[in-house]
């Protein structure tokens, strides 16, 4: 499909290094995430955010702010996509980009590629495992300026659901309003592909070399080294 009606992209590995969002994000956002809970006692997302940290890891609500942190960072450590981590990293992520601690790197052949995405009339959006207020942020603060206005929508996996799941991308598509054959969905991991394709949506694999699914087996997926 050369000009599909939707073109949605990951995030991680396809459009950014893995190094980006696991090294330097990840680290910008650790030794935060226990200052922002202190200093946002009455913020409804963080609210949310605590009270589901207790109920997943089992902590008692009398658990402080040390034991919250370290249930984060222990989900940190195994690259876990739990939403109320993801929920507060973005708040982190957010401040950091606003006050100009962060710029988002994005590969060499992304913004071109976007550009004429747009330019030839697919529309795009984001299916990432960081949060969409993450999300925006990253967009909005790049090396190469603020690219939000090239996105219509944000998925995420509190809004969409596991990017491994079949049932995502029918819920992504049914947002999208459009035929899954319509739709072609570009990430580094074959196994979101796979979930992907099961949706009935187009897929592309993408391999970049140094990335951790660089040498990966995409089986039935087209394959670019770069978009």
């Amino acid at each position: 499909m050369s000009s599909p009606t939707w073109v949605v992209l990951d995030i991680e590995g396809t459009l950014s290094s893995t190094h980006q969002v696991l090294v330097v994000l990840y680290d910008y956002a650790r030794p935060r995430l226990g200052p922002w809970i202190d200093g946002h006692p009455d913020d409804p997302a963080v609210v949310e955010a605590v009270a589901e940290i207790r109920e997943l890891a089992g902590l008692p609500g009398s658990a402080g702010t040390p034991e919250l942190v370290a249930v984060l960072h222990d989900w940190m450590d195994r690259d876990q996509k739990v939403g109320p981590l993801k929920a507060l990293q973005g708040l982190v992520w957010q401040q950091g980009y606003r006050d100009g601690d962060l710029l988002a790197e994005l590969f060499p052949d992304v913004v071109p590629a976007l550009k004429s995405w747009h330019g030839n009339g697919s529309r795009l959006a984001v299916f990432s495992s960081g949060s969409v207020a993450g999300q925006v942020a990253f967009f909005g603060h790049t090396t190469e300026g603020d690219l939000t206005g090239l996105f219509e929508h944000h998925f995420d996996t509190v809004n969409a659901g596991p990017k491994r799941e079949e049932a995502s991308y029918r819920a992504i598509a049914a947002v999208l309003d459009a035929p899954a054959d319509e739709i072609v969905f570009y990430s580094d991991v074959p196994a979101e592909l796979h979930a992907a394709a099961a949706a009935g949506w187009g897929t592309v694999g993408v391999a970049r070399d140094g990335e951790p699914y660089g040498d990966a087996d995409f089986g039935p997926h087209r394959t670019v080294r770069s978009l």
